[in-house]
């Protein structure tokens, strides 16, 4: 398992080990963003695919720089656009600016300016488990096309798109057809793992898991977390423990 290279907005890390293992050797991530679930399971052959192609040249440069170009990117950020660095440290440097964003920023939330958890921000901790562990993901490959671009084959199809819900509408490109994206999901070959929140309907989606979020800001509600599971030509519907805390709920469904 490695840790996050970068974080982004509605990244799926902290929550990957809960999704059902890769059954295959090759695991596509259609909607990659920061790969959190391919983060667990680097040795297999990844592929990950994004419409955005910040993203996908963040991934290009992450993939192919040296250790030591990396170890000698600067600590100390203003503004990013102050240091003659290729765009793609600097998009490295700006996501690690403002975690969980949906675009890397130029300068420090007051958070990172805080200091209150300095391992969490871009700095010497973040820069030297970035180069520490390059030569885990030289064999993954980037692609930046359209999901429906994509090859069908069997592989483990781990496809986390922008939510139908508000917060989907946060990603610079989050136009999506659900229809489109339903029907597609659908015929993949292989195993193929669908994220959502709870409403959507264009899959037949049943709860997964229930994260409270934070108190000061929301108030302590609770965001539950859908999955659709196919595994060949079989919708897979096992008892999934949903945990609200340290809760949890056993649902009993049909398989």
């Amino acid at each position: 398992m490695l840790k996050p290279f970068f974080t982004y907005y509605g990244g799926k890390y902290r929550i990957a080990p809960k999704y059902p293992c890769p059954i295959y050797d090759t695991i596509v991530e259609a909607f990659a963003g920061s790969a959190g679930y391919a983060l667990h399971y680097p040795d297999r052959k990844i592929i990950l695919n994004d419409i955005d192609p910040v993203i996908c040249g963040l991934w290009e440069y992450l993939i192919s720089v040296s250790e030591k170009e990396i170890l000698e990117l600067p600590l100390n950020i203003d503004h990013v656009d102050n240091f003659n660095v290729a765009k793609e440290a600097k998009h490295l440097i700006g996501f690690w600016l403002n975690k969980g964003a949906v675009s890397p920023r130029l300068s420090p939330s007051s958070w990172a300016r805080s200091g209150i958890r300095p391992n969490s921000h871009w700095g010497e901790v973040i820069r030297y488990r970035i180069a520490s562990q390059l030569n885990a993901i030289r064999h993954w490959k980037v692609s930046n096309i359209s999901f429906d671009n994509l090859e069908n084959y069997k592989a483990s199809w781990f496809i986390d798109p922008p939510y139908c819900s508000k917060a989907g509408r946060l990603y610079r490109f989050s136009d999506i057809d659900y229809k489109l994206l339903s029907d597609w999901s659908k015929n993949r070959m292989g195993q193929v793992i669908v994220c959502e929140s709870s409403g959507a309907s264009w899959l037949p989606f049943v709860p997964f898991f229930v994260s409270k979020v934070s108190e000061s800001k929301h108030g302590g509600k609770t965001l539950t977390e859908c999955i659709y599971h196919k595994v060949n030509d079989r919708e897979d519907k096992p008892r999934i423990p949903v945990k609200i805390g340290k809760i949890k709920i056993k649902l009993k469904q049909a398989i």
